[in-house]
Formats: structure tokens, C-alpha cells, sequence
């Protein structure tokens, strides 16, 4: 399926440094993407086409699209891959509440998130893949995982055995009663008569009345979520060797990346990512932005009342990318005035050297994407210049480029 149109990213003075990103799984801060002149591989969830795109999306589809910038801007050719789950329970739940045809609903929906993450200024994924279109990589996957005694049916439905995989639990960390209490809050049924174990996951789910439904060789039906990712990636971005990085916000830490990477364990006999990147999650008057909260505030909302997507941006790289945080109107003002500082010193001649500067907001995104201390540079720089002035016309020329190419954001 499409993406978006890119934006343009103009080359700068000198080349980037080598990126570190914390993984999740081991705790660690670890290189990630090879020498210059080769490539990196990421994956980022996509939305489910029901209600799109809200600040939480917005932070994290930000956040890993600074990752996409700094790899570039070290020398690299970036393979990144991103999913649109076009079916699935919440959107046929939605498409009936509303009396809405569920293929049309996702179709409006992710035309949507197109153009959400077009005026963000996000460089859209190499390859755009949706749940449907994945359905043959999916049910080639489920052959494999049958061919390695994974798969089991319980009524028609087929689960995979998380048994199966000795590796189970190494992304999260979490004990059992952890696992067990998000699996049924995230979308599993620990509960189901059946199964062998309370977190066997569904990979097929056979044909109900009223759903669609696609042939397979175990009998019509649809895919389930975590099979999906795992298919999509193994089909589209391996290419042999695992990927570099998976990464999408911490709710999907468990059950999602953990089941993604114990399916490809068990098919490939290799970690399926070198590193899982997880994005925090964005609250609003005090809690996290949620459906069930109603507390959700969307970007096409904020287009709507013309905010001004560099300063949205800005708003979402105040914080680090990984931590919980809020979002408020505050926040949105700030970030305005932010832009404005910025904007005026790049209009005038500074005395501060450009190239000093852009090595210090390279250090810091390659830091494991340290945005608060890259706007920290660019503000010392900008208060430095509005301060004493200068007779070099290059530092804010290299200073818009730098802010434009590494950050997203046309000053």
C-alpha cells in the first residue's frame, strides 16, 4: 500500500556519529546500524485504522522517525518497514458501533494517518505493508511454525505454544503473574479452555458469523495480531541476520514484541532484532491518553486548529523519547516560543561557530535519541546569537539546515 510523500533531507557539513539506542530486553545502551555506506534495518508497529492518530502515536512514530534522520545523516540506507493493522478486533468492534463498513473505516482511517504524519514532516517507511496484504506471508509462517511442532488448534482456532521457544520472556523480563495480568488486559484470553498454556498466543482465527474472513489451508479465517508483525518483518526487512531494531511504544513491549520475537526465534533459531526500542506513553490532565478514557487529543485536531506542526514536534522532543509524560496546551505554548527564539537568531549573523554546535546536537541524538539535550544546544546557540550578534551569515544558515534534517523541524 502507499505511504506519504517524503520530505526532503538536505545533506550537512561532515557526517554523523555511530547511534545508540537502549534496548529494552537487556537493559543495555548498544550500537545500532552498520559503517557508513551500509544500512540499517528498523520496524515500527503501525496503527489499527479505528481512531487515528493520537498524541501517543504521534510521539512515537516522531521519536523513531529522529532515529531514521541520524542514520542517514551518518552515512547509512535505511531499510525501514511499517505495518497498518487492517484487521482486528477493535476495528470490526468500531465498524459496528458506528454501522460502518469495517474495509472502508480503515481505508478513511489510514488515509488519515497519511496525512497526519505528512504534515509532521515524518519520513515515511520504505515499504507500508497492510495486516490483509501480509495474509499469504502470514499463513507461510504458520506452516513453518507447524513444521516445528509450534502450532496447536483449540476449536478451529490455531495457537502458538510459547513453550516452544526456551527464549520466551527475554524482551520483558516480566515474571508469569505480570505476563498473564497484561496478556488479558492487551488483547489475549489467558482464560480460554484449551489451550496448553495460559499465554499461547492466536495465530489464526477461524471464520465467525458476520466477520470476514480469508481461505487458508486450515479452514477461511483471519490472522492474529503478533503473527502479523513477525510475518510482515521476516517477509519484508530480514534478510537473514535479524533486524537491527523493533521498536513502537512500552505498552507493546508485552505481549506484542515478545511474542513477535519468540515466533521468529523458533522459524529462525536467531533473535528476530538486535535491539527492541520502546517510546513512553504520553498522559493528558494526569492520565494516560487512552479510547476508554475519552482523554484521547488527535493530530488531525490540532491541524485542524492550526497548530503549527514544528512546534508540535518540538512539544514531543521536550521530554526523552522514553519517558512517560504529559501533553498540554502549556507544553504546545512553549514549544511556540521555542520555535520564535529560534526563528529570530536564524535570521540574524552569529558569533558562534556553527560547526560546534552541530557536533554537539549530533552527539546528543546519537545518545539514544537525547532530543531534550539537542534543543539544549540549539537554544544556547540561539540565546548566544540574540545576545551578542556576530558577522557570520553561515552558523544560522547551518543551524536551519541541522534543525531541518536531524529534528523535523523547518524553522
Amino acid at each position: 500500500m502507499r505511504a506519504w510523500a517524503a520530505p526532503e533531507l538536505r545533506s550537512l557539513p561532515g557526517r554523523g556519529v555511530a547511534v545508540r539506542i537502549r534496548d529494552t530486553a537487556s537493559g543495555e545502551t548498544k550500537a545500532v546500524g552498520g559503517a557508513p555506506g551500509g544500512s540499517a534495518s528498523m520496524y515500527v508497529c503501525g496503527i489499527t485504522p479505528y481512531d487515528a492518530t493520537h498524541l501517543g502515536h504521534a510521539a512515537t512514530y516522531v521519536a523513531f522517525d529522529v532515529l531514521n534522520r541520524v542514520w542517514q545523516d551518518a552515512g547509512l540506507t535505511v531499510r525501514y518497514v511499517q505495518n497498518v493493522t487492517d484487521i482486528d478486533d477493535p476495528l470490526l468492534e468500531r465498524a459496528e458501533r458506528d454501522g460502518r463498513n469495517w474495509a472502508e473505516l480503515a481505508e478513511e482511517q489510514t488515509e488519515l494517518f497519511r496525512d497526519d504524519m505528512a504534515w509532521l514532516g515524518v519520513v515515511p517507511p520504505s515499504e507500508f505493508v497492510s495486516a490483509v496484504d501480509a495474509i499469504p506471508s502470514v499463513l507461510e509462517l504458520i506452516g513453518r511454525l507447524k513444521d516445528r511442532s509450534a502450532v496447536y488448534d483449540v476449536d478451529g482456532d490455531l495457537y502458538f505454544s510459547v513453550r516452544s521457544d526456551p527464549r520466551f520472556g527475554e524482551v520483558s523480563g516480566l515474571d508469569a503473574g505480570t505476563m498473564r495480568e497484561l496478556f488479558a488486559e492487551r488483547g489475549g484470553d489467558p482464560d480460554r479452555a484449551g489451550k496448553q498454556d495460559p499465554l499461547d498466543c492466536l495465530l489464526w482465527r477461524r471464520e465467525r458469523p458476520g466477520e470476514p474472513s480469508w481461505p487458508s489451508p486450515y479452514g477461511p479465517g483471519r490472522p492474529g495480531w503478533h503473527i502479523e508483525c513477525t510475518a510482515i518483518v521476516l517477509r519484508h526487512l530480514d534478510r537473514g541476520s535479524g533486524i537491527d531494531v523493533q521498536a513502537g511504544g512500552n505498552d507493546l513491549i508485552f505481549p506484542h514484541h515478545e511474542m513477535c520475537a519468540s515466533e521468529a526465534h523458533v522459524v529462525t533459531g536467531r533473535p528476530f532484532a538486535r535491539v527492541y526500542a520502546h517510546a513512553g506513553m504520553i498522559g493528558y490532565a494526569g492520565e494516560k491518553m487512552s479510547k476508554s478514557l475519552g482523554n484521547l487529543v488527535f493530530a488531525h485536531s490540532l491541524r485542524e486548529e492550526g497548530a503549527n506542526p514544528d512546534a508540535v514536534r518540538l512539544a514531543l522532543y521536550a521530554d526523552h523519547y522514553s519517558a512517560d509524560r504529559e501533553w498540554s496546551p502549556a507544553l504546545l505554548r512553549a514549544a511556540d516560543e521555542r520555535l520564535r527564539r529560534w526563528r529570530a537568531a536564524m535570521a540574524a549573523p552569529s558569533g558562534v561557530d556553527g560547526l560546534l554546535v552541530l557536533s554537539r546536537i549530533r552527539e546528543r541524538l546519537a545518545d539514544n535519541l537525547d532530543t531534550p539535550g539537542a534543543l539544549q544546544a540549539i537554544d544556547a546557540w540561539a540565546d548566544a546569537t540574540l545576545a551578542t550578534g556576530g558577522d557570520d551569515d553561515a552558523a544560522p544558515a547551518l543551524m536551519h539546515a541541522a534543525a531541518d534534517t536531524l529534528l523535523g523541524v523547518h524553522v
